[in-house]
């Protein structure tokens, strides 16, 4: 029985000031960057979801090489899609570490129009998170939902908060199938991600 893959969306909350803008951009040559935790395993988080840590270590291996060739993007709220619009684009994620149970992260805001507005609301005080976007089937286990093997990190966007817990849940509902999954993962991330599971195997 095939499994249906859903759009998984998760929220962490982001602490910036227009200070901290100001001296991201002295000290990182006109950049600004953005530093911390971006993602947590074995933690319940506010959809009733849990991401072991083995798996969300994998999707963090398999994201480098989007790192690595300048793709990982992430966009200016989340979309109900698993392709990441460039039009949209507000930031990039430079780095990405698995330190515990937590995913820590460098992000860097672009000079996009989506990268601006994100700027502009974090300068008026604004509480905004950084929020990763995957797919994947969960299933049940003691009344929490435990994200399972077939999960595929895709990017980590930057959303407000949502005013009640679960208020993503409509539009994560939303089933993906392969084709689309393909539109953002070509066949030389789908190898790497291949030789990444090999490798894993024979430690």
């Amino acid at each position: 029985m095939t499994k249906n893959l859903q759009l998984l969306r998760e929220w962490t909350p982001i602490s910036c000031t227009k200070e901290m803008i100001n001296e991201s951009r002295e000290v990182n040559d006109g950049k600004f960057l953005l530093k911390g935790i971006i993602q947590k395993a074995n933690t319940l988080n506010q959809n009733g979801r849990i991401y072991p840590k083995s798996i969300l270590e994998r999707e963090i291996i398999n994201y480098q090489k989007l790192i690595q060739e300048n793709r990982a993007l992430g966009e200016c709220d989340h979309p109900d899609t698993s392709v990441v619009e460039l039009k949209n684009v507000s930031h990039i994620v430079r780095e990405a570490t698995m330190k515990g149970d937590d995913v820590y992260g460098i992000i860097e805001i672009l000079d996009t129009p989506s990268g601006k507005i994100v700027q502009s609301l974090i300068e008026s005080g604004i509480t905004l998170g950084i929020s990763s976007r995957g797919v994947g089937s969960t299933i049940p286990k003691g009344g929490n939902q435990v994200v399972q093997e077939d999960f595929q990190l895709i990017c980590f966007d930057m959303v407000s908060e949502p005013s009640t817990p679960g208020a993503y849940m409509l539009s994560e509902s939303k089933n993906i199938n392969k084709s689309e999954l393909n539109k953002f993962f070509n066949k030389s991330d789908r190898i790497d991600r291949i030789f990444n599971e090999i490798i894993s195997w024979k430690e």
